[in-house]
């Protein structure tokens, strides 16, 4: 995302927003009738204005002979969501080919678009997103936005909220370029340079436990679900350090898994290619990492992605088989299929034993169950800690990103009761996203923890304004962001 912004006195040629919430018959301020009429559209445009439905926000677009586009951001009478405002407008930007764009910032203090701009320019930047990476030259557009212009007073306020709503934006487009890669283009090795690229980009420690690693460390579970491919398994950790050491130490744990196939327990070959967004968790750690890497919030942070395949090799594990995680729980596999609570338990179970954190939260792709449940607009939640659900209520809140609180009564912990073993890692079909956090729970200690399942929320969530239409959304990498820079 290289677009460049600036701040100007006049609008320069090109496409003009104007921000609008007076009533009557044109529903247009003094100010704006001005620039209206002087710029880039006619007055039999601006008679079109009496369209307007008044008691709704949203972004109109107007065109004229002349080379150029006036659009008009009008704030309705209800609630006003800002970022999904700021997408609505990036998304006919990007559809109407903009290359330029100039944002006319109201002249009043208090006008309402500065208590939102932040959220508006985030939204604007998430909205342009599109991945491009494997058209070819002739199929992709010829143009896209290359220069945001502000026109308005250059304030400390403005600068803030720009350059903070670009680190979220260009963190969360992180997420989504890494989880709509193909499997053969992001295997656990490229995940591993992904996040030794961001550890560079940003000042950020980072090691990876290779495989010789992770059997000294006993991680029995990580490593049973790997072995059904050649491509190694790695266990990334990257560390943000806020300078004070008497700062809480957060733990983020994302599942990785670039390709599931369902190992032995093979998936239905219809829509299987999807299973490449099965490591949307790693992706949000990762995308959270380097927004609180250039936040800088005063905690420190923990990000552990456990990234590997899950194929039918002839090494993979198989139905029955009993693993043992590094913490010494013993699993009875009876669905290979049931993986990513698998390598996410020796994840969970090393990271709590040896970074000791205040509070832990996971982040997995991890049941279809969660997708039948909330459909693709909540985040699954489920926690043994109130106060942490609170944050992340409000985070989510904040954020856009948005959970739903499911239960965790121990009524569901029968289910995952191991006939030969301590656990099964599957629970049976009915309440499966609440058994699959529960199984969880068993490798995080005493600790505070969440665990999120983005299941539906992860990926083609297309009614959500500010989430691209298809594809990896990015959800979890602004939640988390904002969790850490509330956190007290």
């Amino acid at each position: 995302m290289s677009i460049e912004v600036q701040f100007s006195d006049q609008p320069p040629a090109g496409a003009v927003v104007l921000f609008d919430q007076s009533k009557g018959r044109y529903p247009l301020s003094s100010e704006n009738k001005k620039i209206f009429s002087q710029s880039l559209a006619s007055q039999r445009a601006l008679r079109k204005a009496e369209l307007y439905d008044l008691e709704k926000s949203e972004v109109f677009a107007f065109t004229d002979r002349r080379p150029g586009q006036l659009f008009i951001v009008h704030l309705g009478a209800g609630p006003l969501d800002f970022r999904s405002l700021g997408a609505k407008l990036g998304k006919k930007l990007l559809r109407l080919e903009r290359e330029t764009c100039a944002l006319a910032l109201p002249s009043k203090e208090n006008h309402p678009l500065y208590k939102g701009f932040e959220g508006f320019l985030e939204g604007l930047l998430l909205g342009l997103y599109r991945y491009q990476e494997f058209k070819s030259p002739s199929e992709k557009p010829k143009k896209e936005l290359r220069q945001l212009t502000l026109v308005g007073a250059k304030t400390k306020a403005l600068q803030s909220a720009l350059q903070r709503a670009r680190i979220l934006a260009e963190s969360t487009c992180l997420a989504r370029d890494l989880g709509n890669r193909p499997g053969n283009h992001f295997t656990p090795s490229d995940f591993k340079k992904a996040c030794e690229q961001v550890a560079q980009e940003t000042g950020m420690g980072f090691e990876a436990l290779d495989e010789k690693a992770m059997k000294q460390e006993k991680m029995g579970c990580l490593l049973g679900v790997s072995q059904g491919s050649d491509e190694p398994a790695w266990l990334n950790i990257l560390s943000y350090r806020c300078g004070d050491k008497k700062a809480p130490t957060l733990l983020w744990v994302g599942k990785g898994l670039t390709f599931d196939s369902g190992g032995i327990s093979l998936k239905p070959a219809v829509k299987m290619e999807e299973m490449k967004f099965d490591m949307l968790g790693g992706g949000a750690v990762l995308g959270a990492m380097r927004a609180v890497a250039l936040l800088k919030p005063e905690v420190n942070i923990i990000g552990i992605i456990p990234a590997s395949e899950n194929l039918p090799g002839p090494r993979a594990n198989k139905p029955g088989d009993v693993l043992t995680a590094c913490n010494g729980t013993t699993v009875e596999v009876i669905n290979t299929d049931a993986e990513g609570r698998l390598i996410l338990a020796d994840a969970l179970a090393y990271g709590v034993k040896r970074f000791q954190p205040e509070a832990v939260i996971d982040l997995a792709t991890l049941t279809g169950a969660c997708v039948v449940a909330l459909g693709h607009y909540h985040t699954g939640l489920l926690s043994n800690d109130q106060a942490l659900t609170r944050k992340l209520q409000a985070a989510a809140d904040q954020s856009g990103d948005w959970v739903w609180e499911l239960p965790t009564h121990e009524i569901y912990e029968k289910q995952i009761k191991g006939e030969v073993a301590d656990l099964k890692n599957i629970g049976g079909p009915d309440g499966g996203t609440i058994t699959a956090g529960l199984f969880l729970k068993h490798f995080i200690e005493k600790t505070p923890w969440a665990h999120l399942d983005i299941a539906g929320t992860g990926w083609n969530a297309e009614r959500i304004d500010y989430y691209p239409p298809k594809g990896a959304t990015g959800t979890g990498v602004r939640l988390l962001a904002e969790l850490a820079m509330a956190w007290k």
